[in-house]
């Protein structure tokens, strides 16, 4: 008798089973009750150990997805990599080799058109059987289009429903913003996922007296903040340093270009023909 009490002590009560098992049929998807409702409720079932703090934090960041736009999450359109319709073979393989990735937004000829998707499963085993007559237009996926306010849960469904992984997302004007992928929308719930392609490297390197290096990716107000700029990151129309770059001086700069402002020197050390990548930093 006594073992029977012990052994319905130790259980979870069954309403919180019912509960969990109500809100976890569709996670990404909490209705009916509010954010600090169902962190209330997550935090009841770690406290009768239905759950681990692992899977609370999984799960409020899960509820919270109903509230992150996708311009929050996407990689911006300056760092995305993507090919064109009219571009060489060889190029186009060139450029799947060095940057690792496997779905690339196919660019028409218009301003922000987007032909397609072309995934480099589909490509490379013809290089591999030496066929390179062919032409990417009959390759292209059909792209997933998305305003930059969609809403990332709701993304995450339509990845699962269609089965695709990638979307481009595009402002209030249709104009190109970034691209946003399932690894995105995942990194939200568990953090950063790394894989054989991601590098860590400091954002901003001291070289020498005088001298630094930076990745024009880093954030404009990471920047402006780490060099004491009097510079309002509020007021300029860019994110990160190589789009303020670009807004300052009106085109997209060439290798050796350079501006000067609060008295820094920026100096443009690496870039291609479609965003600034490296830049070196003179400080009197």
């Amino acid at each position: 008798m006594n073992q029977k009490l012990d052994k319905e002590e130790s259980q979870p009560p069954s309403g919180i089973v019912a509960r969990l098992k109500k809100y976890f049929r569709n996670p990404f998807f909490i209705k009916t009750q509010t954010v600090a409702e169902v962190a209330d409720f997550l935090k009841d079932a770690v406290d009768q150990n239905i759950i681990d703090k692992e899977a609370e934090s999984i799960a409020n960041k899960a509820i919270r997805l109903g509230s992150t736009t996708v311009k929050e999450i996407m990689v911006p359109k300056v760092d995305m990599v993507t090919v064109t319709v009219n571009e060489e073979t060889n190029v186009i393989i060139d450029r799947i080799i060095d940057s690792g990735h496997s779905r690339y937004p196919v660019l028409g000829t218009e301003r922000d058109e987007v032909a397609g998707i072309l995934l480099a499963k589909d490509i490379l085993p013809k290089i591999v059987n030496g066929n390179d007559n062919f032409e990417i237009g009959e390759m292209l996926r059909v792209p997933n289009i998305v305003p930059e306010t969609k809403k990332a849960d709701a993304l995450l469904e339509e990845f699962k429903k269609d089965r695709s992984h990638l979307a481009i997302v595009i402002d209030e004007y249709g104009t190109i913003s970034g691209l946003v992928t399932i690894e995105d929308i995942l990194e939200e719930l568990v953090g950063e996922i790394e894989d054989e392609h991601d590098v860590e490297e400091d954002d901003i390197i001291k070289i020498s007296d005088g001298l630094y290096a930076a990745d024009a990716k880093v954030e404009l107000e990471v920047f402006v903040e780490f060099f004491k700029m009097s510079l309002d990151p509020m007021s300029i129309d860019a994110e990160t340093l190589g789009g303020f770059i670009i807004s300052f001086l009106g085109v997209l700069p060439k290798i050796g270009d350079e501006i000067t402002i609060d008295g820094l020197t920026i100096i443009v050390s690496d870039a291609d023909d479609r965003k600034i990548n490296k830049v070196s930093i003179k400080v009197p």
